[in-house]
């Protein structure tokens, strides 16, 4: 079956549902439990608690595992929790750990404070480190975490040939899946153990939700299951729902995110003060032919280094744009725009131009051009 169907079809079962189309929203805390053979355990019940889980979450986790390719798949409140729920499944004190030098600005954060405390040690690596990661691994390496296209600077990462090294030294790997969606990147058949989303973004596709999700193999669901409960992790039925009816029209969505950012990438790219696009599906961009190996797709997300301007120029840009907000997130159907800022410490890094992130949303693209031409323009940048 095609991952379209999937997005469709997953996690649906009308006859169970008096043949409702949607899975219907559970709000429920206490299940009872029908005897006392079955509150003891001696007779299995599907549902237990509302913290463990309900129709309306088994039918995402299914639906996301199903079409990520995974063996099971658990639901946190928001990606940030799905990260570290992920990392924490892995590792315990005294590990080592490789991050992506890209990594999103949260995990770094999680990396970098809680994960000390707990004893375990992060050293970053380059993204485009490849088959050479096997020089940063030690005794102790447990897990190497990904995220590919890295989160502000879009580097592809060569995700079969990481796996590879981690597998012949049984160290997990683990990915932030959330750029490509579960369409367009299969993480499992790349060799992955984990795989991470926000489902904020590109799932819930209306930015009005926030919500995570952890995907693991069969080696590594035992773990993500029994950390995931020992957190106590458990996302609202109603942010679920609104994931589940998203899900349905990613494939539609997901398709005029990429047709739209594919043609603005590429009239960006030919503009005099553009120094360069960082949106991997544009040919010639950096990784492109990593991505069109590995990707069956691309989504709306992409970066865009200018010349050098001043703050006022910056602010008469963005502070009058009429369709592109400024605002965190992305993956919903409305076009933003952000100052990015890169923090890096596997390498030295310096920002010589001004870094934007803009995501691509579903507004007609000759609207969004003129949007961004007039903003260039009070800015001070020629575009004729």
């Amino acid at each position: 079956m095609k991952d379209k169907t999937k997005a469709i079809l997953s996690g649906r079962d009308p006859e169970a549902h008096q043949g409702a189309v949607n899975t219907p929203v559970y709000h429920a805390s206490t299940i009872l439990y029908p005897s006392l053979d079955a509150i003891r355990g001696r007779v299995p019940m599907e549902y237990t608690y509302g913290r463990i889980g309900t129709p309306t979450s088994r039918a995402l986790e299914t639906a996301i595992a199903e079409i990520e390719g995974g063996a099971g798949c658990v639901l946190t409140p928001s990606g940030a929790s799905a990260v570290a729920l992920a990392i924490l499944s892995v590792v315990k004190s005294g590990d080592h750990i490789l991050m992506v030098d890209s990594a999103y600005k949260p995990t770094r954060r999680f990396c970098d404070t809680f994960l000390r405390k707990l004893g375990v040690e992060t050293e970053y690596y380059v993204p485009t480190i490849g088959a050479d990661i096997s020089t940063r691994l030690r005794d102790n390496t447990s897990l190497i975490f990904t995220e590919s296209p890295g989160s502000q600077t879009f580097e592809v990462q060569d995700i079969p040939a990481i796996c590879e090294i981690a597998k012949a030294d049984n160290i997990k790997t683990a990915i932030d899946n959330t750029w490509a969606s579960p369409l367009y990147f299969d993480p499992f058949s790349h060799g992955l153990d984990l795989s991470v989303q926000a489902l904020t973004k590109y799932v819930v596709g209306h930015a009005d939700a926030l919500l995570g999700s952890v995907t693991a193999n069969e080696e590594s669901l035992k773990a993500l299951k029994n950390t995931h409960t020992e957190l106590g992790h458990c996302a609202g039925p109603d942010d679920i729902y609104l994931a589940l009816r998203g899900l349905r029209t990613l494939p539609t969505r997901l398709a005029q995110h990429q047709n739209s950012a594919l043609e603005i990438a590429t009239w960006l790219n030919g503009l005099s003060f553009v120094d360069e696009v960082l949106y991997p599906a544009l040919p010639g961009a950096a990784g492109h032919e990593l991505w069109k190996r590995d990707f069956k797709g691309a989504t709306g997300l992409f970066g865009l280094r200018l010349a050098p301007c001043s703050e006022d120029q910056l602010a008469a840009m963005l502070d009058n744009m009429r369709l592109f907000g400024m605002g965190y997130s992305w993956g919903g159907f409305e076009s933003l725009i952000v100052p990015a800022s890169v923090h890096r410490t596997a390498e030295l890094y310096e920002e010589t131009g001004q870094l934007l992130r803009l995501h691509i949303g579903l507004e007609d693209v000759e609207d969004l051009k003129a949007d961004l031409a007039d903003g260039f323009a009070r800015a001070g940048y020629e575009t004729a």
